[in-house]
């Protein structure tokens, strides 16, 4: 675990060039990285009269944060299995969205005529994302509910009301036929950056960015992994034992 405190004082720009996880904190803080990341943590809160502690706790939080890629999903009940993806998935989808939009602006900007590819990229970005959070809604209004319903009926061995959409299998083909469309847009992403490949005059906002987007990319196939794979073949199954 690393404990920021007692460590060797890094510059801003230190931080973000061995874990671009870190921008996303200064970039809440409005503390820039890229062109003036030959700063210190501490001279950079006190210019903005930031209380540099709260900034270090979160930046530990971030550092210290690893995915368990071991966890067996199958085993899971399906209700705990929903709550897992609205709170790790649909809230990632939800912070990360605003934060690349405004580092991939700034990249057209500052990049998108010796770049223009970057204008597609973003394009691309904001239609999924847009798109997502729609769906994302669909999910938690509508078919999560009715999923956990369905759990605690099983348990409390009694019938349940049929749905409006009539049986699960509806909303989940919708559902899939998303997950195919904002997958088929990241590829098109990964394409665009050469598989999230920085150009050789990349700055530090750029090879953020990149790797943001790599990032956003791996945690949607794995969010589309546990709802295509998992999720949705038990809800099916379950609803199947109530007729």
């Amino acid at each position: 675990m690393e404990t920021l405190q007692k460590s060797t004082p890094k510059q801003i720009g230190q931080f973000v060039a061995e874990d671009f996880r870190t921008a996303a904190v200064f970039s809440k803080y409005k503390i820039d990285f890229c062109c003036n990341g030959n700063r210190f943590i501490e001279e950079a809160c006190e210019k903005k009269g930031i209380d540099s502690t709260t900034l270090t706790q979160e930046l530990e939080a971030v550092l210290n944060s690893t995915t368990d890629q071991s966890i067996d999903y199958k085993s899971w009940p399906i209700d705990l299995l929903v709550e897992y993806i609205e709170k790790k998935h649909h809230r990632y989808v939800a912070e990360k969205t605003p934060v690349i939009r405004q580092f991939l602006d700034k990249l057209c900007k500052v990049h998108g005529e010796r770049h223009p590819e970057l204008f597609k990229i973003n394009e691309l970005f904001t239609a999924s994302t847009g798109e997502l959070a729609s769906h994302m809604k669909k999910e938690e209004l509508i078919l999560f509910p009715f999923i956990k319903r369905m759990v605690k009926a099983k348990l409390d061995n009694v019938a349940i009301q049929s749905p409006q959409f009539g049986t699960v299998e509806s909303p989940i083909a919708m559902m899939m036929e998303e997950h195919d469309t904002e997958g088929e847009r990241f590829r098109e992403i990964a394409e665009l950056t050469g598989n999230y490949t920085p150009p050789a005059d990349a700055c530090n906002t750029y090879k953020v960015t990149f790797a943001m987007l790599n990032e956003f990319e791996k945690d949607l196939h794995l969010h589309i992994h546990l709802e295509n794979n998992i999720l949705f073949s038990e809800a099916v199954k379950l609803e199947k034992q109530f007729d």
